[in-house]
């Protein structure tokens, strides 16, 4: 073992033992950013650092199962990346379906899709309605696995799939105006039922949310990491959480 390597353990066994496992956040977002700059930082191509994206998502779910994390949130595709070219994104999407099938094999998480379905490959909506239904009785951290997902779309499909429900229930325009709350709208939002993002994280150096979870985020804390998300490490999780358990949420009092 490295020098370096041993310093690094014993940091994070530091940083891990003066966690507060009472100030954890059950719910994280995380925006996996960074793999193509990876990529070429490390001379690899594109697909390499999409790869290798995927695999550290297992590693972020243990720490996760450590830490008493209940709900985790991974961008993996947004709507935007569907405009890639057929070169990229092909590649890019047989990753995701490896690695949402592996997620469901793994046995130990809950599988949940978010985002919109009918712009997705037919394969690619089957790998996912698939791992759903194997993993829906899995008593584990639940996994929303953001595919195909854009923060604007989900109200826009919110707010579609409020109307039709009172277009099938014959509720009148005016009723239907008059009972339209954010209660309403949260009720089909795709995270219906779950509790929002206590935390989200995003890796890569960039400050900025870009679309994800902009309903369910009005209360988040926000962690910007300037590493890369393959090489996003177990202390750079640790410190994440550390700071959150340092911060004094408010929510606008």
């Amino acid at each position: 073992m490295k020098l370096r390597d041993l310093v690094y353990r014993l940091y994070a066994r530091r940083v891990e033992g003066r966690l507060d496992h009472a100030q954890v956040p059950k719910h994280i977002g995380v925006i996996l950013d960074g793999n193509r700059r990876w990529a070429r930082a490390d001379g690899r191509t594109p697909e390499q650092g999409h790869q290798a994206g995927a695999d550290k998502i297992s590693e972020l779910l243990g720490w996760c199962a450590e830490t008493d994390v209940e709900v985790v949130t991974l961008w993996m595709l947004s709507t935007d990346n569907l405009d890639r070219p057929a070169v990229e994104l092909n590649p890019l999407l047989g990753i995701i379906e490896n690695t949402v099938r592996g997620l469901a094999a793994d046995g130990r998480w809950r599988v949940h899709h978010v985002g919109t379905l009918d712009l997705l490959p037919a394969q690619t909506q089957s790998v996912l309605k698939e791992a759903e239904q194997d993993t829906d009785g899995i008593d584990g951290i639940l996994v929303n696995v953001a595919v195909g997902y854009g923060g604007r779309q989900e109200i826009a499909d919110a707010v579609r799939s409020l109307v039709l429900e009172a277009a099938e229930n014959g509720t009148s325009h005016e009723e239907l105006a008059e009972t339209v709350d954010v209660d309403a709208i949260t009720k089909h939002l795709y995270t219906r039922g779950q509790p929002d993002p206590d935390l989200i994280i995003r890796t890569s150096g960039e400050q900025r949310l870009s679309g994800f979870m902009l309903w369910q985020s009005a209360h988040s804390e926000y962690y910007f990491c300037e590493v890369f998300w393959p090489a996003f490490r177990k202390v750079d999780f640790l410190r994440a959480l550390r700071d959150y358990a340092a911060r004094h949420r408010r929510y606008g009092s």
